[in-house]
């Protein structure tokens, strides 16, 4: 595959300093609603295996039931894992995957040549694929890849709980907190989910603490939305 530059289209970030940290994104982006670009959360947590970190990208929100099945990864998207290991604000390693013919493939973990808002494809060493696991499937499809790092991808029910209701009465004046446990807007609905589970070893954290936040980019030239 040729080398292509791509434009960041969203973004949103965490930091990791244990335990599990996750942003949410659903909904406030109206030039990315519904789009293949439109991030929807990032949850970055330790794994069963506490010598590794699990890095779970969801996009493509709110899908119902009757629209997941047919719900897909767009091959002119690219979705990134950027991750500061020095605590200056920068990517110095990224986990790329872009879809392709029924499969994501996996590059990265090495430092980007471009940051900020512009990257290639492709930076560091192809790290793997997975099959997409269809809608609906009795056992999800996880493979494993270079240095013992395993990937996913594939429709998920939305793990995000929020009284998005409550949230709107709170904002209007007509209520003054959130209930327990309040209703689930989300509930019911499903993202398309990208998961990375990764050794700690090869993230090369200084003081232990790393900074990871999740970006989707559009090709130039391909009249995608950017935001």
């Amino acid at each position: 595959m040729k080398r292509r530059n791509f434009v960041i289209a969203i973004s949103c970030a965490a930091l990791i300093t244990g335990g599990i940290v996750f942003a949410s994104d659903h909904i406030d982006a109206p030039a990315v609603k519904g789009q293949p670009t439109d991030i929807t959360d990032l949850y970055v947590f330790e794994g069963k295996n506490t010598n590794n970190l699990v890095f779970v990208g969801n996009s493509q929100g709110l899908l119902a039931p009757a629209a997941t099945g047919t719900a897909a990864f767009n091959p002119e998207t690219l979705i990134q894992f950027k991750i500061d290991n020095n605590g200056d604000n920068v990517e110095d390693l990224v986990i790329q995957a872009i879809y392709k013919d029924g499969q994501v493939n996996f590059f990265g973990l090495g430092r980007p040549s471009a940051t900020g808002t512009r990257t290639k494809i492709e930076e560091g060493d192809f790290l793997g694929s997975v099959a997409v696991t269809p809608y609906g499937a009795h056992s999800p499809i996880v493979t494993t890849g270079s240095y013992g790092i395993r990937f996913f991808a594939g429709p998920r029910d939305d793990p995000f709980f929020f009284d998005l209701d409550q949230f709107h009465k709170i904002i209007g004046g007509t209520a003054t907190g959130f209930n327990n446990p309040g209703t689930d807007t989300f509930a019911g609905t499903n993202v398309l989910s990208i998961v990375v589970e990764v050794p700690k070893s090869l993230l090369h954290a200084e003081k232990g603490k790393i900074s990871v936040w999740l970006t989707t980019s559009t090709e130039e030239g391909t009249g995608g939305n950017m935001d």
